[in-house]
């Protein structure tokens, strides 16, 4: 990513405006789940070891513009950062005027910036707001990078300085080693619920990858493109001519696309009565597909033998309920003990790898899911064009 970092410039007393993406869950007030907040954190201590005054910037859930409302307050975002960093983070409440200064050594987090009029539709004037609160600023929200918005797009094209921060550089230092410098042969795991959500993902990738497997209810469409019946298995039968389209594309470029052998049914997912594995030639009519067989995954481990490169996106079944997480810890076992390079992105994946202790033995954890598959898509994200502008 051509883009100027934290260290390509003189930090020493600046005052800095971090856009991070702190859009972590938080349940009565309690945020259950804080990966998120840990990822900016070097990035906020680099600030504090160059003395600079600090000011925070961060979306939190879909707020209404113009309107506060508590369940979506930063408030407790600005607890938990101060226990993590040992340091005192001050709040700044909501104000729509953005008057709020920070001294040096100092850490503010201003409240969340979608309650503020024109951030989502990218108000120019809202964004030099952003801009002028600092003398640099540092687009750490990889998350949002996609997001064409006042703090993530418009503040960064009109601040004095605008840079990378570290989260956002290895992000896209990741997506380098997918897009435009993989090791080959490059395959990628495409699992999820539907093919219209990863349609384009999907034929993008086919354009360069090696391989090419689909999991999950994206499977299912597959399967039944090709003529098998999968009972009453999530499916999109509105796409059944855009797989069959993919899977002539994928014969035309010569991309390996491995498809299900036996996969795991049950009549009911809460129940998993019925529970079996069985062939994709003998499903029930009364039976539906919620994870991948043993065979399946030893044909994708057969498959991923041979890749020196990974991306993965989507689990292979419903992972989060017990035995149907089968699938998905296998894939996640033979990414574990391969050398390949694996880049594990969106939420379901992440969590699941997390979920299998895994994370240590992937390449890299993306931190932000939709941020990654419009770089998949092949689309440019419009924080990361701003910051090439400003380099």
């Amino acid at each position: 990513m051509k883009a100027l970092s934290m260290d390509d410039i003189d930090l020493q007393n600046k005052s800095v405006v971090i856009r991070c993406d702190l859009n972590v869950p938080i349940k009565n007030g309690v945020i259950t789940g804080d990966k998120r907040i840990r990822a900016v954190i070097p990035t906020i201590q680099k600030a504090l070891k160059n003395n600079c005054a600090i000011i925070i910037t961060s979306h939190l859930g879909r707020p209404t513009e113009g309107t506060f409302d508590e369940q979506f307050s930063l408030a407790p975002v600005a607890k938990h950062l101060s226990e993590l960093l040992n340091a005192d983070v001050r709040f700044h409440a909501y104000d729509p005027e953005l008057n709020v200064q920070a001294k040096n050594g100092e850490i503010v987090l201003l409240e969340n910036v979608r309650f503020l009029v024109g951030e989502k539709k990218n108000n120019p004037e809202l964004g030099a707001k952003f801009a002028n609160l600092g003398e640099v600023y540092i687009m750490d929200a990889f998350g949002a990078a996609h997001r064409a918005h006042a703090s993530t797009e418009s503040a960064i094209r009109q601040a004095k300085i605008a840079v990378a921060g570290p989260l956002m550089m290895a992000e896209m230092e990741a997506a380098k080693k997918i897009l435009q410098e993989p090791k080959r042969p490059l395959y990628a795991i495409v699992g999820g619920s539907k093919v219209s959500t990863k349609l384009t993902v999907l034929e993008n990738l086919l354009g360069f990858v090696d391989g090419l497997i689909v999991a999950g209810g994206i499977a299912n469409t597959f399967l039944l493109a090709q003529g098998y019946n999968i009972g009453k298995s999530l499916v999109e039968e509105d796409f059944i001519d855009e797989a069959k389209r993919l899977i002539q594309l994928a014969k035309d470029k010569n991309v390996d696309l491995p498809m299900p052998k036996d996969v795991v049914v049950a009549k009911d997912l809460s129940s998993a009565e019925g529970l079996r594995t069985t062939t994709i030639n003998d499903i029930k009519a009364d039976e539906a597909i919620f994870d991948m067989g043993e065979e399946t995954c030893k044909e994708f481990a057969k498959a991923l033998e041979k890749a020196h490169t990974v991306v993965w996106n989507g689990p292979l079944g419903v992972f989060e309920q017990e035995p149907f997480d089968k699938g998905t810890r296998a894939l996640g076992d033979i990414l574990a003990k391969s050398s390949a390079y694996s880049l594990v992105c969106g939420g379901d994946s992440v969590t699941a790898v997390e979920q299998f202790s895994i994370q240590d033995k992937m390449g890299y954890l993306s931190t932000g899911g939709g941020a990654f598959l419009e770089i998949l898509e092949g689309k440019t994200l419009p924080a990361v064009a701003a910051l090439a502008d400003r380099a």
